[in-house]
């Protein structure tokens, strides 16, 4: 069974693929951002990392978000594939602005200044940090890297196609 994890700087169309994926294939989604809460600190961690490693001892799933620090020893040795969403960083910063118009968003205008930061220096000091402890906890998993739309489009039929048996 397909587990894969979704990787990428905010904005750059994790949560999207992984909600396209996972009903295509009939798995749940787990989205991290829709797990912790904007309000939690530190201290909440452990009941995060418990909620995770429940939601990831499951079979198949597809899994979307960083927090590298405190989940990849739960989701990378269970992991299946890996998969780095790329996208251009002025598209990182509009999807993170348009964001906070939508409804059902969880991201406030407020925010915006400290989403700004990360999407700005993500592949500067995030994405190093986040390939180290890749490289710790997943070094055997296979790594995908999808860059611009056809790769993604490719990449879910693919995935959709091996997943239901037809390739």
């Amino acid at each position: 069974m397909a587990r894969i994890i979704l990787l990428g700087c905010g904005g750059s169309g994790k949560t999207r693929l992984a909600r396209l994926l996972a009903q295509r294939m009939g798995v749940p989604a787990i989205i991290l951002d829709e797990i912790w809460r904007s309000d939690w600190t530190a201290a909440d961690t452990p009941a995060f990392r418990a909620t995770l490693r429940g939601l990831h001892a499951a079979d198949a799933w597809v899994s979307d978000g960083n927090f590298a620090a405190v989940s990849f020893d739960i989701r990378l040795p269970r992991a299946t594939q890996i998969v780095w969403v790329e996208a251009p960083r002025g598209l990182c910063l509009l999807r993170a602005t348009l964001r906070v118009f939508r409804r059902d968003s969880g991201h406030r205008i407020g925010g915006l200044r400290k989403a700004y930061a990360f999407v700005w220096n993500f592949d500067r000091i995030n994405r190093p940090r986040i390939e180290a402890l890749r490289q710790q906890f997943g070094p055997d998993q296979p790594v995908v890297r999808l860059r611009g739309s056809k790769a993604v489009t490719d990449f879910i039929d693919a995935a959709t196609t091996n997943h239901h048996g037809r390739a």
